[in-house]
Parts: C-alpha cells; structure tokens; sequence
C-alpha cells in the first residue's frame, strides 16, 4: 500500500514516477482511465481551502471515485476523538484518505491505524502535493528537467512549504535558495534529515551571513541578502508571510519580512525569463508586489491548476 505523507519520505524514485505521469494526465483529461471507479475517498481537513480542496475532489471523481468532505467540525475529531480511533472507523468504511490539518504526526497515525492510502495534502511540516506540481510546472514551463537548476525561495524560509523543498531538492539534485531573515531559517535538524552534514561542515560565505551545503543530491544555500539570492536563479518563488496558525504573529512578521519582496528589481536579477512562481494565496503588496504577480500570471496560475493534474497522478501512483 502506498501513502504521500512527506517528501522526506518519498524516494526520487517515486517522486519521478508521479512526475513522469502528470503530462498524461493533464493532455487526456476527458479520455484517461477510472482507477478509482467503486472507491469513495474523504478529504478531512482541518484547515480552509481553495485550490487543494477543488483541485482533490475534481480529480477524485474524474478519476471515477466518489468523494466526501469532511471538515474537523463535521466528525468526532472536533470534539477530541483521537485520530487513531477516527482512522479505524473510516479504514472500514472508505477506500483512500486526504488530509490537511496541523500536526504532522497526525497524517502520519491516520496512515498506520487505517490501513487506507492516505495523502498528505498539508501539515505544518509539508506541503509535498504543492511542491511537485511545481516541479512539474517547472519542467513542463522549461521543458527541461529542474536537476541542476537553481530555485529561490524568499519569504518565511521555516515553513512547511519551504521544507518540502529541501527533500526535493536533496532528492532531484538542484540548487535551492533560501533568502531569510536567520531567525526565519530551517532548522540544522531538519536539513540533517534531509542529508546535510554536521554544521561545522557547512561552508560559510565571508562577508555576508550565507550558509551553503550539500543535502543529498542537492544544494542548500541560506542567504539573509536576498538580492544575492536572486542572482542568476531560474526560479523566483514566495508564499504567504503569515501561515495558517501564525496569525498572532502577523505584525512582527511584516516588520521582519518587509525586505523580502518579489518585485521587478528583485526578477531583474534573475536569469532572463525567470519563472515567477507563488503557491496562493498571494498577499500583494507583501511578498509579491501587484505588477510582478500580474506581469507572471500565466505561470502562477498555471502552476494552480497543474494542482488538479498532479493530483491526479497522485492519486493514480497511489492505487497501482
């Protein structure tokens, strides 16, 4: 049985496997088959949604499946029934699971307790379905693979979104940038476990507070000036400032990340024809100025809906 819980978790292997099914999926839309035809799945989500709840139920049912949403406050998991015990009521009645909720670990029991195939469609840990239909978008964009290219993320550079880029990149084998304030900086812990190697191996930048590694197959780059991180990058890529459960935060957030803008001074540093990207919702005026967004449009909401399509195939590795 195969689950999506974390890019950490997936082999590059598997993760080009998904990849390599995406195009099939997205140029046969109306003629590709049921794999799901007689399964009910549910999406359990915890926290709201536009693009990943819409983008799963749609392509659960094009796939031929029946689907059920099943926000926290419609199931016992509002009231404090544990997640292992929702896990074994559902596994009996349904054939596959989509989650979007806080706790990593919460996706990873409802995995094991179930014994259903179980998605990972956000935790506060990952976001591995955002990012490999960015990678697809990337190198259906490019047509060209995203090994040995050089993607910069600028913003909160510890959150969930951020981190499933480290795995992939460790995995694929590019050059990943992340421009951020220190304090915004994912844990040593966290890129040990993506394949860096003690601290005092990381190479240090004399000049500029820069950190560079190899994590796996890849390279990771911690960079506070994000202009150097601009610098020559075949992707310029933001999220929100503020996630979902930071909202307390938002004042010191925007007064620490006010630097960190997507805008057309920071593109013109980019290798020409530079794919802007942005997961959405986008903030303009905070991490992406209005007529940067409006001016890459076509790819950001491209990238949008390759949600549906790699999800799709998602969907179709998972009950091979």
């Amino acid at each position: 049985m195969k689950h999506l819980l974390s890019l950490e978790s997936l082999p590059a292997s598997e993760m080009r496997a998904i990849l390599d099914r995406v195009a099939h999926f997205k140029s046969n839309r109306a003629s590709h088959g049921r794999p799901l035809a007689d399964q009910t799945w549910a999406l359990i989500f915890s926290k709201s949604s536009t693009r990943t709840r819409v983008s799963f139920e749609v392509g659960i049912r094009e796939l031929g499946g029946d689907v059920m949403f099943l926000s926290a406050g419609d199931i016992q998991l509002g009231r404090g029934e544990p997640i292992k015990d929702t896990a074994r009521v559902l596994g009996r009645m349904i054939h596959g699971a989509v989650i979007r909720t806080y706790a990593q670990q919460d996706v990873e029991d409802f995995a094991r307790y179930s014994g259903i195939p179980t998605v990972n469609a956000l935790t506060d840990d990952e976001h591995p379905c955002q990012i490999l239909t960015d990678i697809f978008t990337f190198e259906e964009l490019r047509q060209e693979p995203i090994t040995g290219k050089i993607v910069t993320f600028i913003g909160d550079a510890a959150c969930n979104v951020p981190a499933s880029w480290i795995f992939a990149a460790a995995r694929l084998g590019f050059e990943l940038r992340l421009a951020a304030p220190r304090a915004y900086w994912p844990s040593p812990e966290l890129l040990r476990r993506a394949g860096a190697g003690p601290e005092a191996d990381w190479t240090s930048h004399p000049g500029t507070v820069t950190e560079r590694m190899q994590v796996g197959a890849g390279m990771v780059e911690l960079i506070e000036d994000v202009r150097l991180a601009a610098r020559k990058a075949d992707v310029l890529y933001t999220d929100v400032w503020i996630s979902m459960g930071k909202e307390a935060e938002a004042a010191q957030r925007i007064a620490d990340l006010s630097g960190y803008q997507i805008n057309a001074g920071l593109v013109a540093l980019a290798k020409p024809g530079v794919l802007v990207m942005h997961c959405l919702p986008a903030y303009r005026g905070k991490e992406i100025d209005e007529e940067t967004l409006e001016a890459h449009a076509s790819t950001i909401f491209t990238e949008a809906e390759n949600r549906l399509h790699t999800q799709k195939a998602i969907l179709d590795w998972m009950v091979r």
